[in-house]
C-alpha cells in the first residue's frame, strides 16, 4: 500500500510539469505546443485510409488490439528465422561446380580489387563447395548434404538465390536486416508488423523472440526492439528454460486477485497521467502492466511443449527437458497457433571464418545444419498438416553471404576451412503465406560471387513481407522528428515473382 502511495503522490508530481502547464494554460499557446509535441511521433498521414484505424488503436487503452490491413493479406502471421553469423550459401543451396575447379588456386585480382572484406587481407586462395549437392522435389531445388531433412520439403519453398546486402559486419547487417537501417534507433520489421495489425491473442505478446546458440545477436536486442515507435510494440523474448518471464509470476505472499488489485489501481493512475497528458508512453506502461497480468497463466501454457504428443516431439528432434533451437521451432508453431503476430527465432553460431572447428565450413558448420535441419522441416510440415501454412510466412536466413574464396588474415592461411563475409551474394528462403511453392528466383555467377539475374536487396524482401501481410511498404509509416517514416526507409521494391 505505501508503494501504491507512492506511486500516486509521484504521479501528480509529474503532471506538474511543463507540458502541463503549457496544455491548460488560457492564451492558447499550450495547445499549439502540445499539437505540436504530439505531431513528432504521431500516425499515419490523415489522407491515408489505415489512419484512423491504427491511430484509434494508438489512443485507446489497448494499442495492440487487432485491426484491418491496408488490403486483402495473404499472409495473417511470420515465423522470422534467422541464423546469426550467416551460413554459407555455397555449401546449402548455391550450386558453383565450376568454383570446385578453382578450389585452391589463387584468387583472381579482379575480384579482390576496389573491394573491402572483413578480414581477408593479401591474395587467398579460392574455396570450392564442401558439400555434395543433388536435385530434390519436383522443383528439382538445388539442395546439399548438409541439409537432409529440408531436402524432403524444398517444394514448399521459394529460394532468393541473388540476395544483396550493403553491410559486411555483422551488427550492421543485422540491423539493415532487421529495422531497415544498419544505424541504431530504428523500429524492427516485427514492431512494424505489430504496429500495423496488433495482435490476434490479448493475452499474449503480439511480437515474441526466442533466442539460442548461447548468444544474443551481435547487434543485441535492438533487432526486436521498436524504435521511435511506443514501446508496445516491441518484442518480447521469452526464456526456454526456467520462466518464460522473468518477474511475471506472482511475488512470495502475494495471491492472485491481490495482484489483480494492484495492477487496477496502477492502471487508474496512468490512465489519469494520461487524460492530462496524452503520452503515447502511457498506454504502453498500461498494457504492459495488463498484458504481464494476463500473461501469468496463458504463457505457461503456450511454452509448455510437454503437452505435446511424442510424435510431434520426435518429429522436431526435441527433448522437452532441455533448451534448444528445436524446442524454439515447436515453440513458434505452438505461438502462431495461439495468435502471435510474429514470432522471431535468433540462433546464434553460423559465422564460418576457419578459426577454429566451431567456426569451420567442414566441422561447425556441419555441426549448426545437423542442430537445425530436422527442426526447420519438421516446422514446416507441422504447419503444413494443421493447415497453417497458407495463412503463416516463414523466412529463413542470415544477415549476408560468404565468399567464394577461402578466407586468410594478414595473408596467412588458416588452420580450417572458412569463408569470409559477403555482401554481393547469399541466399534466403520463404514459405508459406502467400509465395510460390518449389520456386527458385534469382541467380549468381559461375563462382557465387555476384548476382547476375534477378537480385533481391534486403528492402526488397521487406517490402515482399510486408505486401504478403497487406501492406504497401510505402504507405506503413510513422510521423517521427518532422518527417514520415517506414521500413524500408526510401528504398525497396516489390519481388512480384515469387508471389503465389
Amino acid at each position: 500500500m505505501k508503494k501504491l502511495i507512492s506511486e500516486l503522490q509521484q504521479a501528480a508530481a509529474e503532471r506538474e510539469t511543463r507540458r502541463h502547464f503549457l496544455h491548460t494554460c488560457s492564451t492558447g499557446l499550450g495547445a499549439m505546443a502540445l499539437s505540436s509535441l504530439l505531431g513528432g511521433c504521431g500516425f499515419f498521414g490523415k489522407d491515408d485510409p489505415q489512419t484512423n484505424v491504427v491511430g484509434a488503436a494508438l489512443q485507446s487503452s489497448e494499442p495492440t488490439a487487432p485491426h484491418p490491413s491496408q488490403f486483402l493479406p495473404k499472409a495473417k502471421r511470420v515465423i522470422y528465422i534467422h541464423m546469426a553469423g550467416s551460413p554459407s550459401q555455397l555449401e546449402l543451396f548455391d550450386y558453383k561446380p565450376e568454383l570446385a575447379k578453382y578450389n585452391g588456386k589463387d584468387c583472381p585480382q579482379a575480384l579482390l580489387e576496389g573491394k573491402k572484406f572483413a578480414f581477408i587481407r593479401g591474395v587467398p586462395k579460392m574455396l570450392g563447395p564442401q558439400g555434395k549437392f543433388a536435385q530434390y522435389g519436383q522443383s528439382g531445388a538445388w539442395v546439399s548434404d548438409y541439409l537432409p531433412h529440408l531436402q524432403g520439403v524444398v517444394d514448399d519453398i521459394s529460394f532468393l538465390k541473388a540476395m544483396h546486402t550493403d553491410q559486411f559486419n555483422h551488427a550492421p547487417a543485422q540491423l539493415l536486416m532487421h529495422t531497415g537501417s544498419a544505424r541504431l534507433g530504428r523500429p524492427s520489421i516485427g514492431s512494424w508488423v505489430t504496429y500495423g495489425l496488433g495482435t490476434e491473442n490479448d493475452n499474449l505478446p503480439g511480437y515474441i523472440v526466442l533466442a539460442s546458440g548461447g548468444k544474443q545477436p551481435d547487434a543485441g536486442k535492438s533487432v526486436w526492439g521498436s524504435g521511435f515507435l511506443p514501446t508496445v510494440y516491441q518484442g518480447v523474448q521469452c526464456r526456454t528454460d526456467g520462466d518464460p518471464v522473468l518477474y511475471a509470476s506472482d511475488p512470495a505472499g502475494m495471491d492472485r486477485n491481490v495482484r489483480k488489485q494492484t495492477i487496477e489501481a496502477i492502471s487508474q493512475i496512468n490512465q489519469q497521467q494520461y487524460d492530462d497528458v496524452k503520452d503515447p508512453e502511457i498506454l504502453t506502461r498500461i498494457s504492459q502492466y495488463e498484458l504481464a497480468f494476463r500473461m501469468q497463466m496463458s504463457v505457461p501454457d503456450a511454452m509448455n511443449i510437454k503437452s505435446e504428443p511424442q510424435y510431434i516431439l520426435d518429429s522436431y528432434g526435441v527433448d522437452p527437458n532441455k533448451g534448444s533451437f528445436a524446442r524454439n521451432c515447436l515453440l513458434a508453431r505452438r505461438l502462431v497457433e495461439r495468435g502471435v503476430r510474429f514470432v522471431q527465432l535468433f540462433d546464434w553460431g553460423w559465422d564460418s571464418h576457419g578459426t577454429s572447428a566451431d567456426g569451420a565450413i567442414e566441422i561447425g558448420l556441419r555441426t549448426k545444419c545437423k542442430e537445425s535441419d530436422q527442426a526447420v522441416a519438421a516446422l514446416l510440415t507441422d504447419l503444413k498438416q494443421r493447415g497453417l501454412l497458407d495463412d503463416t510466412l516463414v523466412v529463413w536466413g542470415g544477415e549476408f553471404g560468404r565468399t567464394p574464396m577461402q578466407e586468410n588474415r594478414d595473408g596467412q592461411v588458416l588452420p580450417f576451412m572458412g569463408r569470409d563475409h559477403h555482401l554481393e551474394a547469399f541466399t534466403v528462403w520463404m514459405a508459406g503465406g502467400g509465395v510460390k511453392r518449389g520456386f527458385s528466383y534469382g541467380e549468381t555467377d559461375d563462382i557465387g560471387y555476384y548476382g547476375v539475374k534477378d537480385k533481391v536487396h534486403v528492402h526488397d524482401l521487406q517490402a515482399t513481407i510486408l505486401h504478403l501481410l497487406g501492406f504497401d511498404h510505402t504507405k506503413l509509416t510513422y510521423q517521427f522528428q518532422g518527417r514520415p517514416f517506414r521500413l524500408t526507409d526510401v528504398a525497396g521494391k516489390l519481388v512480384k515473382p515469387i508471389l503465389a
